[in-house]
């Protein structure tokens, strides 16, 4: 009983976290860890349960996921962009899964990576801002979908942020705040299932009923704080933009470096 609560906080904590640029796999770490739940499979459900928060991206966006069932709409404008943004960051995860599970996995990495990714953030953000911005999917080009994706390869260091990774990324290729945000919450879509997938085929062999279990809590709890938690989003970085939230991770970032070279 005690896992299973403890796989339901830290379902709510991936469903508040997955969609603000603050990093939801670090946050899992440093929740894991302060709770405990650090051992056998502990990895593995932190990614697994991230599914859950991307399947309210689903329930969110039914129209966007529904129209891309048609395989003519591949080819679509919207299609290729998504194609195109999740391309890089699949490729690079394939290659370094493993390395990225045995040293990035940690407290410090997640220390180092909050503050780094802050920093990158409040740049970002103080940039001249352009006069015109791309205002929807299907405007999105060929150039601002691939730099999109590569920017999507920094996530790949827990700490760093998804969201925030590919919100940077589109701020850059000219996206507006609205739009980097919405074209951040599609693209998880895929790449998570292909990460989830491949992490869970990886770690078959290994996975009892009882971490299913604990999946299962993680990812029902996840869906239903993350579904709430979009449209929050949306609202929070159309007023507030990005630099609260560097602020919040630097902060986090410090706190963690002192109790940990303490």
């Amino acid at each position: 009983m005690t896992d299973l609560i403890t796989a339901g906080v830290l379902g709510v904590v991936e469903g508040l976290t997955e969609f603000l640029p603050v990093s939801s796999t670090g946050h899992l770490i440093l929740a894991g860890e302060a709770l405990k739940f650090t051992q056998g499979n502990a990895a593995t459900f932190d990614i697994a349960i991230q599914l859950g928060a991307i399947l309210a991206v689903v329930v969110a966006f039914p129209g966007y996921f529904i129209s891309l069932l048609n395989p003519k709409s591949w080819l679509s404008p919207k299609g290729k962009a998504l194609i195109l943004a999740c391309l890089p960051v699949m490729a690079v995860g394939f290659l370094t899964h493993h390395w990225i599970k045995t040293h990035l996995f940690n407290p410090m990495t997640v220390a180092l990576a909050l503050i780094v990714g802050a920093i990158a953030m409040i740049v970002v953000q103080k940039r001249p801002q352009p006069s015109v911005t791309t205002q929807n999917i299907e405007a999105i080009t060929t150039k601002q979908a691939l730099w999109i994706g590569m920017s999507q390869c920094f996530a790949l260091w827990p700490g760093m942020s998804r969201s925030a990774s590919t919100i940077m990324g589109g701020l850059l290729a000219g996206l507006s705040y609205e739009l980097a945000a919405q074209f951040s919450f599609l693209i998880a879509v895929p790449v998570m299932v292909a990460a989830v997938t491949f992490d869970l085929m990886k770690s078959a062999s290994v996975i009892t009923t009882h971490d299913l279990q604990l999946i299962g809590v993680g990812f029902g709890v996840a869906f239903g704080v993350a579904w709430a938690s979009i449209y929050a989003m949306l609202v929070i970085l159309k007023k507030y933009k990005l630099v609260p939230f560097a602020i919040y991770r630097i902060v986090l970032g410090a706190i963690l470096f002192y109790a940990l070279l303490r």
